[in-house]
């Protein structure tokens, strides 16, 4: 779609906080979800002041050029969660965590140190769009069971004890049931998703630009209405809304930096303080390259939707570094290393709003609000119905734009058929390859498959033009007759590997 605001352009003041605020609602869900998931007392707000921080860091890097907002990565959540595992003390679990985000900026170093030099053009070969188009579709596509999941969830719960299997023994433990109905939930988030969808195709200026920021309003009032008639009338089913969360807000973020000096640094039992570090690279290392590979997908992804080649100018190398560099800074003080963002993409997307002022003021905001208690407890308020309303659309559009960088594509090809089929069933599919606590996910699987495939389907081209050629060269030494292999001939064969060629890299 053409884009209302380019990269360079600057909305209105009015216009540009609440397209700011429109891309700090997208992000908002996964990247505090990331320390929810690991625990052990890891901040949310800490975790989006280090969202802000390193966005910041990776705008400087890409001197500006890409409207991409940095988040907490989920990839890292094994790492993570196995840098306080083994009975080591917080504070060595939090220095494990700034450790491992070290490492892992390491590899991001040395990546752009080797685009630098080779360049980028050897990316078109083993990643043409027959390639990258499917794996970014798959990234939306693995997130829909999130936004399915999340569509018949309220926030309000109840604690209850439940028995659950640990190493083979049944363990009684407190866990929490859901209040509301899943119904009223699904309710809630359909008129989020309804809303957005009537801004966004009906509206007329400004409603058409910030949709999201309408939708969530509007499922967060319908959830609030309900809730208010649920405590009134002592009905669980229409308690959505945890409200609670305003009693013990945290007023100031607890930075993981600050963690480290507030204990012992004391490692597991039978172990040391060399070894925990040994873990720690082989946990976060290889996740690193992993986490690679679905920074070009979002790069081709967002360069298609801006119509501007991010992996040329700033360039691979920039963004690289201003991934690694500004994942390692959220992790100082988030305790989460941060990845680019598909949700910041698809909101980029469908506003059409591209400014690159807007993710600025997007990681400004973020760093205000993880300082104001009520609002990030606010944030924190918004119901998993809600936000799977509006991510049912942004996964979506993260889908939908990957498949259309294959338009161009011959399908009609079984060459490009293969590709483009095992990529999607890996991906879709879930296949997730692990080694002990360490997980390759499934878009990075399915990536991987479609490049060794792609190799396999194209070998053949190659092959029969060399064989030309060096038959050519053959007849040519022995002034063997026409019959040979005519230079026609040997130009159809070159002709035939580079059209298949061009066809897989064609954008």
């Amino acid at each position: 779609m053409k884009m209302i605001y380019g990269v360079k352009d600057r909305p209105t003041v009015g216009k540009l906080l609440l397209f700011s605020l429109q891309q700090l609602l997208a992000i908002l869900a996964a990247t505090i979800a990331v320390p929810i998931i690991v625990g052990n007392n890891m901040s949310i707000s800490a975790a989006l002041f280090g969202a802000g921080v390193g966005t910041i860091v990776y705008q400087l890097f890409t001197r500006f050029k890409s409207p991409v907002f940095l988040g907490s990565s989920f990839a890292f959540i094994g790492p993570m969660s196995a840098a306080f595992a083994g009975g080591v003390s917080m504070s060595l679990g939090y220095l494990g965590l700034l450790i491992g985000a070290a490492f892992a900026g390491v590899v991001y170093v040395l990546l752009a140190v080797i685009v630098k030099l080779a360049g980028v053009k050897w990316i078109d070969k083993v990643m043409p769009a027959v390639v990258i188009g499917p794996t970014v579709a798959i990234i939306g596509l693995s997130l829909a069971g999130n936004a399915i999941g999340d569509l018949m969830q309220g926030s309000a719960t109840a604690p209850i004890m439940e028995w659950i299997i640990k190493d083979g023994e049944p363990i009684l433990q407190e866990g929490a049931r859901m209040l509301c109905s899943p119904y009223l939930a699904l309710l809630c988030g359909l008129v989020t998703l309804g809303v957005t969808i009537v801004c966004s195709v009906y509206g007329k200026k400004l409603l058409k630009m910030i949709p999201f920021v309408i939708g969530i309003v509007s499922g967060y009032a319908l959830a609030a209405i309900l809730t208010g008639v649920g405590h009134a009338a002592k009905v669980e089913a229409l308690m959505i809304i945890d409200f609670s969360l305003f009693t013990k807000m945290q007023w100031y973020p607890s930075f993981a930096f600050l963690e480290v000096f507030k204990g012992g640094l004391t490692p597991a039992a039978n172990s040391s303080i060399g070894a925990y570090i040994g873990a720690i690279a082989i946990g976060y290392i290889p996740v690193a390259f992993v986490v690679f590979a679905e920074h070009l997908a979002d790069h081709k992804n967002i360069s298609s939707i801006i119509e501007t080649d991010l992996l040329k100018d700033p360039g691979l190398s920039k963004t690289l570094l201003g991934d690694g560099i500004g994942s390692v800074a959220g992790a100082v003080f988030g305790g989460c290393p941060n990845t680019t963002y598909g949700e910041s993409v698809g909101c980029v997307a469908i506003s059409g709003n591209a400014s690159v002022i807007t993710i600025f003021v997007t990681a400004l905001m973020a760093i205000a609000a993880s300082f104001i208690a009520p609002v990030i407890t606010f944030l924190a308020t918004i119901p998993k119905c809600v936000m799977g309303g509006v991510c049912v659309a942004l996964y979506g559009f993260i889908a939908v734009s990957g498949l259309k960088m294959i338009q161009n594509v011959d399908l009609n090809d079984n060459k490009n058929l293969f590709v483009v089929s095992v990529i999607l069933i890996a991906g879709v599919g879930g296949m997730v390859v692990t080694f002990g606590q360490i997980s390759i996910t499934s878009v990075a699987c399915a990536l991987i498959l479609g490049i060794l495939v792609n190799v396999l389907v194209n070998i053949g081209g190659k092959k029969k033009a060399e064989a030309v050629i060096i038959a050519a060269a053959e007849n040519s030494e022995t002034g063997g007759q026409p019959e040979t292999v005519r230079e026609d001939e040997q130009t159809d064969a070159l002709d035939e590997a580079a059209a298949a060629e061009d066809k897989n890299t064609e954008e």
